[in-house]
């Protein structure tokens, strides 16, 4: 009976581990730019002493739905949206490079760019500031950020950066724990020339939160299921040693 008991315990785990994943999803349904998170396990063999008859579940690696959001249009000028597949470069609280789908930037006091979340934006040059006070900024559709220099007509615009965005292989990057996406190898990506923006608008989401909630259901089936199956393992090991006390 220990097989079966083994199984099921592994399987509820998993199932334990998939509804935190489906739950992260349904609360960053709101989020910009955000990737649903993707639960998957797989059957393994324990290996021991003696053959490996034992089965488990084993969470592997997670993965994300990399499908584009709808696109939300703000009319904000600091918001941006990358159009078709691509990443913005910011800089990370541990200040290594890391990407993001999120566009809605903002200025801080002393002029820096930022993410909604504090991550500095990173330019062609390091982390993009813009000389202060700035009016009738623009962003185009390549990255470059085009201002109004103060006291000039509202028909002059300078350009003081751009916006470095990449377009990796998805397989080469990684979700960490603060929703940042990073290369695999540790490494920065090259910037991408050919990823376009969209100005004035943002990528929404890309979790489908009626899709979430009947994962969910399907979820908490499996794991009820998971511990029926744990339960009539005891009572089978019960009657199994009544029989044994019998004689």
């Amino acid at each position: 009976m220990d097989k079966l008991l083994y199984i099921a315990m592994s399987g509820a785990k998993q199932n334990m581990q998939a509804l935190s994943i489906n739950a992260n999803n349904l609360a960053n349904a709101k989020t910009t730019g955000f990737k649903a998170d993707l639960a998957q396990a797989r059957s393994m063999q324990a290996y021991g002493e003696g053959m490996p008859s034992r089965v488990f579940s084993m969470t592997e690696r997670a993965s994300q739905n990399f499908d584009s959001g709808a696109l939300l249009h703000t009319g904000r000028s600091l918001d941006v949206a990358v159009e078709g597949d691509g990443f913005f470069a910011v800089q990370a609280e541990d200040g290594q490079e890391a990407y993001t789908r999120g566009g809605h930037f903002r200025l801080t006091e002393t002029g820096a760019l930022e993410t909604n979340d504090g991550e500095l934006v990173i330019g062609e040059n390091g982390p993009i500031t813009l000389p202060l006070p700035v009016n009738n900024i623009q962003i185009s559709r390549d990255g470059t950020i085009m201002v109004q220099p103060e006291g000039a007509p509202s028909s002059v615009q300078e350009e003081v950066a751009r916006i470095k965005m990449v377009n990796p292989d998805t397989r080469l990057v990684e979700k960490g724990n603060d929703g940042l996406f990073r290369a695999k190898n540790g490494g920065q990506l090259l910037a991408d020339i050919n990823v376009n923006v969209l100005g004035g608008a943002l990528e929404s989401s890309n979790v489908n939160p009626i899709n979430e909630m009947t994962e969910m259901i399907a979820l908490q089936r499996q794991f009820e299921m998971q511990l029926k199956m744990m339960k009539t393992a005891e009572e089978i090991d019960s009657s199994a040693s009544s029989l044994l006390r019998a004689f």
